[in-house]
């Protein structure tokens, strides 16, 4: 089977890694948007970047090319793992692509100039709806650090699409002795999970910062998961979808991790740093920082209410510091608990 990732970031070479690791021999190409990124993987065998210490096996090719020059024609699979704001652009590129395409990527991507209100925050498989109507496409999520999953560390996914020939095709590439990946069609339930679990765990990171105790900790899990299943289910998704991998499973590992970049900024931001400070300490993407403000513009849209998420959007944008954010939500009103 040949496999192309496009997107050389930490998941993305952790699952081409993992991929040329399986046993039935893949060949895997690592694409890279940056030439000198690619001349140095390619060379010292190894993501020093994103992965250091983890080194590339034989049978993975790292090159180099935007998304305009991806050149899927000979792959049995692609996988996209550009961050958000790039999933469009490489969709529109390979939308007379053959082969089945998985993205990686988790969150709702920010408007587009111009679009309609109705649309804010459009989630990967609503993208490829728009610009690749006819590609065969998916997405695979579920509770995973991308080190771990280099390491050859026990972890389970899910590859959701609604043709089984995607969903069958991210089997074969990646279920192994120590991946083991399960199959869905509940594709807008396992990209919700994915997209609001990174807000969520800026909460839990907080609550943590502010060691506020296991309690609090236990609560904000279990309330987050209640929003995420509300929007989910707003969205289209079966609500029995949340208490699987993509959903519980992935909320738990992001929220409580140490691993977890998302946790980390509600930790440094309950120390007292700036938002510009956290994000620059880290090093890497912190999706639930850039996705926070479009998760709550597509709750508002869809009549959903979302208390923690909108807590943590006040507190990113400076509105509320990190314990007036923990008092605005331990003020409600009382009422009786639901999903």
């Amino acid at each position: 089977m040949k496999i192309i990732v496009f997107g050389a970031g930490a998941w993305g070479t952790a699952l081409a890694v993992s991929a040329a690791r399986h046993p039935d021999g893949h060949a895997v190409e690592l694409w890279a948007r940056d030439a000198a990124q690619a001349t140095a993987m390619q060379g010292r065998r190894e993501n020093a970047r994103y992965l250091p210490g983890i080194a590339l096996p034989q049978a993975l090719t790292v090159r180099c090319a935007p998304a305009v020059e991806l050149d899927a024609s000979s792959a049995d699979l692609v996988i996209v793992a550009t961050p958000m704001a790039g999933l469009r652009d490489t969709l529109t590129a390979l939308q007379a692509c053959a082969a089945p395409v998985a993205w990686l990527c988790k969150g709702f991507e920010a408007p587009q100039t111009g679009s309609d209100p109705a649309t804010v925050g459009m989630l990967g498989h609503e993208i490829r709806a728009s610009v690749a109507p006819r590609l065969k496409a998916g997405v695979l999520s579920g509770p995973s650090f991308a080190l771990e999953v280099a390491k050859g560390q026990p972890t389970a996914l899910v590859a959701a699409s609604e043709h089984a020939r995607v969903r069958e095709a991210l089997v074969q590439a990646f279920h192994s002795a120590t991946l083991r990946v399960y199959a869905s069609d509940d594709v807008p339930g396992v990209e919700v999970g994915g997209a609001v679990k990174n807000v969520l765990a800026i909460a839990t990171g907080l609550c943590d910062g502010l060691a506020l105790g296991l309690n609090a900790r236990a609560a904000l899990v279990t309330r987050g998961l209640a929003e995420m299943t509300r929007l989910g289910v707003a969205l289209g998704a079966r609500a029995e979808t949340f208490m699987g991998l993509s959903g519980l499973g992935d909320l738990v590992l992001t929220a409580t991790g140490d691993l977890s970049r998302n946790r980390r900024v509600g930790q440094l931001l309950a120390q007292g740093l700036s938002l510009q400070q956290a994000v620059d300490s880290l090093g890497h993407v912190a999706e639930g920082v850039y996705s926070a403000r479009t998760v709550v513009q597509r709750a508002a849209v869809a009549g959903v209410d979302m208390p923690i998420s909108e807590a943590v959007v006040a507190l990113l944008d400076g509105r509320l510091r990190p314990v007036e954010a923990v008092a605005a939500l331990m003020g409600r009103e009382p009422k009786l608990e639901t999903v």
